[in-house]
């Protein structure tokens, strides 16, 4: 038997789960998992269910076979098969500790993702992606020709079929054009404090503010800078006794976790948006049973 996964969202309405599930059973398919939230301030309901298929049953099919009742309730559907790996591009700048935790990540299959491809403004990492046998886009961004440079970028993820772009420290702004049309499939990461610091260095200025705890946020990217719904975030502790350079150290570890984990949330359909903010279901069991640490 496959395993499937199936995620619905749509208005919150009486026999939501009675209709998806009994339409399971009758097509063979046994739950495995499942995991559902109705927002009662959105009034949306969203589901995610993995299910055991019977030989046959392919994910294209089940989502045909579906539509009657996706159609009565309005529903939002998608279905693919569980563990796919879905096709992603990196873009990445001067700073690699997130380029290189996603590659090693892939690589083992800690992450469900299959990298097709890195863009790059610099070519600090050209050597890095070539001997992992990952094709390597030199694009150079200036004012001058940044309209010129996304064309090119959109041209990379149309070639290779990327369904997902993420910026592992990838120091360019994206146009609103581009950030709409690829809306819910470019994730970023950039570091959290409390008060903020922008500009060079913030994680030396978060030194010099004596701060306590520092972060970092993975979000969607839209046109608002920094202000996408967010995925992912998580904070460690910092005292008196660090150094700045132990702030950056320290930071660059939990950019790069959060981010995985933002990817990993993505990758496995467990993340819908919910207007300005996401519903994130927890993984599946066994969805990390593949990674191999060492």
């Amino acid at each position: 038997m496959s395993k499937l996964v199936l995620t619905v969202q749509c208005k919150t309405a009486v026999g939501l789960v009675a209709a998806i599930s009994g339409f399971l059973a009758e097509k063979g398919c046994n739950i495995t998992d499942a995991a559902q939230y109705d927002d009662q301030a959105t009034g949306r309901f969203f589901i995610r269910v993995v299910v055991e298929a019977p030989e046959g049953v392919t994910a294209d099919g089940l989502q045909d076979e579906f539509a009657p009742v996706a159609e009565r309730f309005g529903m939002e559907v998608q279905t693919m098969p569980e563990g796919r790996r879905m096709k992603t591009l990196i873009m990445v700048s001067r700073f690699g500790h997130c380029l290189n935790d996603l590659l090693y990540r892939a690589r083992i299959g800690a992450l469900p993702i299959e990298v097709v491809g890195v863009i790059s403004n610099h070519l600090d990492y050209q050597k890095l992606v070539v001997n992992a046998d990952i094709p390597f886009h030199h694009i150079r961004v200036t004012k001058e020709n940044k309209a010129d440079a996304e064309a090119r970028q959109m041209a990379v993820v149309e070639e290779t079929g990327a369904e997902l772009v993420v910026l592992a420290r990838y120091m360019q702004v994206l146009s609103d054009e581009m950030c709409r049309r690829m809306s819910g499939r470019i994730i970023n990461i950039h570091h959290s404090f409390l008060p903020s610091f922008k500009g060079a260095n913030p994680y030396k200025q978060a030194y010099a503010r004596g701060v306590k705890l520092i972060g970092a946020t993975s979000h969607y990217v839209t046109a608002d800078l920094d202000e996408g719904p967010i995925i992912e975030q998580d904070i460690i502790r910092v005292t008196h006794g660090q150094s700045a350079d132990d702030f950056v150290s320290l930071g660059r570890e939990v950019e790069a976790s959060v981010l995985a984990r933002a990817v990993h949330a993505h990758a496995g359909h467990r993340v819908f948006l919910n207007g300005d903010k996401t519903v994130v279901f927890p993984a599946s069991r066994g969805a990390y049973a593949s990674e191999r640490m060492g």
